[in-house]
């Protein structure tokens, strides 16, 4: 057995085949055009509205509020706007409307949505009632907004506080960087020329990092050849940071720039492989180890 399921929006009366859908779009299109007809035209009773001719006064005050409904729509978003058998409604002039009310009301009486022969005031209570749900309808929303500037509000302050451990975690991590690089200088007191303490660099070749396992392949390059590739690992100015350099045969390569805290949170994600200037594949674990055991620790 086979069971098919199609949705369809429940504000949308007017695309729907049924008689129920079809009545529900009736009833909406009447009330507005009863609202927009009233706004214009006064009078005592409903009944009294729609049998008297409007003055060409009441045309053009008409047609002038149809004209701002028309650019308020032109502005709204596409999927807030009204339903396209309502905008069509309102370039009618005031007598097309009424002689459409009329009509809309004997359907209405035909499939028994209103019961003459009072329909006239029971599309006034429809429309009294409307406007009573539409002031719960507003307030119930205007609640909700409350409750989301709330949620909002709070989101921005743990986004703020979030962002706020994060910048402190990364100086607590740059001034142990700091430290270590500073107590492994110190410890084996290496100076420059000018006096000042910096770290030597390291220089491995590819069969050497083979062997420690760092190094595990270098794509299109047999390991026979591995002895012809020297890596230098050259601190730089900023803790934590290295250059990467690559010669073959003595000639020079390519360069790749190297952080530590990328190492240490590829290994936070369980990442045990990565890759150097494409073609190298080395070992994110072992990696560390040796930058750890060179750089960082006395």
């Amino acid at each position: 057995m086979e069971v098919s399921l199609t949705l369809t929006s429940k504000f949308d009366v007017f695309k729907s085949s049924d008689d129920r859908s079809d009545a529900r779009g009736i009833l909406l299109s009447t009330k507005q055009l009863i609202i927009d007809v009233i706004r214009t035209q006064p009078g005592d009773t409903l009944s009294e509205v729609l049998q008297v001719s409007a003055s060409r006064d009441q045309e053009v005050q008409h047609g002038w509020m149809m004209h701002q409904r028309a650019q308020r729509d032109a502005r709204t978003p596409e999927k807030m706007k009204r339903n396209q058998s309502l905008i069509a409604d309102g370039s009618l002039t005031l007598e097309e409307k009424k002689r459409k009310i009329q009509r809309n009301l004997r359907r209405l009486e035909a499939i028994g949505t209103l019961c003459p022969p009072d329909t006239h005031v029971q599309m006034l209570q429809l429309i009294a009632k409307d406007i009573r749900h539409q002031r719960v309808y507003r307030q119930r929303r205007q609640a909700e907004l409350v409750k989301l500037r709330q949620t909002l509000h709070s989101l921005h302050c743990k986004s703020s506080f979030h962002s706020e451990q994060v910048d402190y975690y990364s100086q607590y991590i740059n001034t142990c960087l700091h430290n270590l690089t500073a107590s492994k200088v110190n410890g084996k007191k290496v100076s420059d020329n000018k006096g000042k303490k910096k770290q030597s660099a390291l220089t491995y070749t590819a069969a050497r990092l083979h062997e420690k396992g760092v190094l595990l392949e270098i794509e299109d390059l047999p390991v026979t050849q591995f002895k012809n590739v020297i890596f230098d690992i050259v601190p730089t100015e900023e803790d934590g940071t290295f250059l990467v350099k690559a010669r073959f045969m003595g000639v020079d390569m390519e360069r790749f720039p190297l952080k530590y805290q990328d190492l240490l949170q590829l290994q936070y994600e369980e990442v045990a492989v990565m890759k150097m200037f494409d073609k190298a594949k080395v070992n994110v674990n072992l990696l560390i180890f040796l930058l750890n055991k060179k750089f960082f620790k006395k």
